[in-house]
């Protein structure tokens, strides 16, 4: 069920370079299952800036009511963002979207996790459900440089972490799909920038392939028809499915990306 609530903020703590993690507390917290899905986050009390913003469920923690999402402060309303204490409410409207399919990986299989950016958040909620399932995790993670660089650890909690970084600045150096080949997967899961889906895709790493995208939102319930993308079988016609409704997450092939 879709909630609208007022979330109190219980931290919110830079983590890296531009990079802030917020965990808030509401009701809101009890209808949160599936990893992959979202929440609409409006990032002041006036209408300025007037869209709300979509960010990933990171973690869920329905013991005490609190969700945790993670976002990069790069412009005008990710700043008012940051600037939020703890006490203060945020006003969230979610979940929303689809999620990873988690029963997919089957018990005593290889899931790899792959996280580009802010693609790495979703992964961290998806890491813990598919080691509570059995399933063996391995995350690979990629970033620009050391210093944009988080998560490793929390995710290392629920199996093997590999780092990739464009400049060797810390990890390995190169992209994550060069650590992608040399890994036994029976499932992909993935998360970033667009290249990124790309070349995991056209690379058949494993036999089944789920990819989140990351897209720009309007309304971000399947109202407005900002976020929409066409299908492989239609790639220039009129058969398109909608990022924030039918997605975020599809499967490998499903539309053109």
């Amino acid at each position: 069920m879709i909630t609208q609530e007022k979330c109190m903020v219980i931290s919110n703590r830079q983590i890296a370079e531009s990079i802030y993690e917020l965990i808030l507390k509401g009701a809101i917290t009890s209808e949160m299952s599936d990893p992959g899905k979202f929440v609409h986050v409006k990032v002041a009390d006036s209408f300025d800036p007037l869209l709300r913003r979509p960010i990933s469920i990171a973690a869920i923690d329905k013991d005490n009511g609190t969700f945790t999402i993670i976002y990069r402060k790069q412009g005008k309303g990710t700043s008012l963002l940051a600037e939020k204490r703890a006490g203060e409410r945020v006003d969230v409207l979610g979940p929303l979207g689809n999620g990873f399919p988690v029963n997919e990986a089957r018990t005593g299989g290889t899931a790899v996790l792959v996280g580009g950016g802010v693609g790495v958040p979703p992964m961290f909620e998806l890491a813990k459900q598919l080691a509570q399932n059995g399933v063996s995790v391995i995350s690979i993670i990629g970033f620009q440089s050391a210093s944009a660089v988080f998560y490793e650890k929390e995710l290392a909690k629920y199996g093997e972490v590999y780092v990739a970084t464009v400049d060797g600045s810390y990890g390995r150096q190169g992209y994550v799909t060069d650590i992608l080949s040399e890994i036994h997967a029976d499932i992909v899961f993935a998360c970033g920038p667009t290249p990124m889906l790309r070349a995991i895709e056209s690379g058949q790493y494993a036999p089944e392939i789920y990819l989140s995208l990351e897209e720009r939102m309007g309304c971000g319930i399947g109202a407005c028809f900002a976020c929409v993308c066409h299908t492989k079988e239609d790639p220039n016609g009129f058969s398109y499915k909608k990022v924030c409704s039918d997605g975020p997450v599809f499967a490998a092939g499903e539309v053109v990306i």
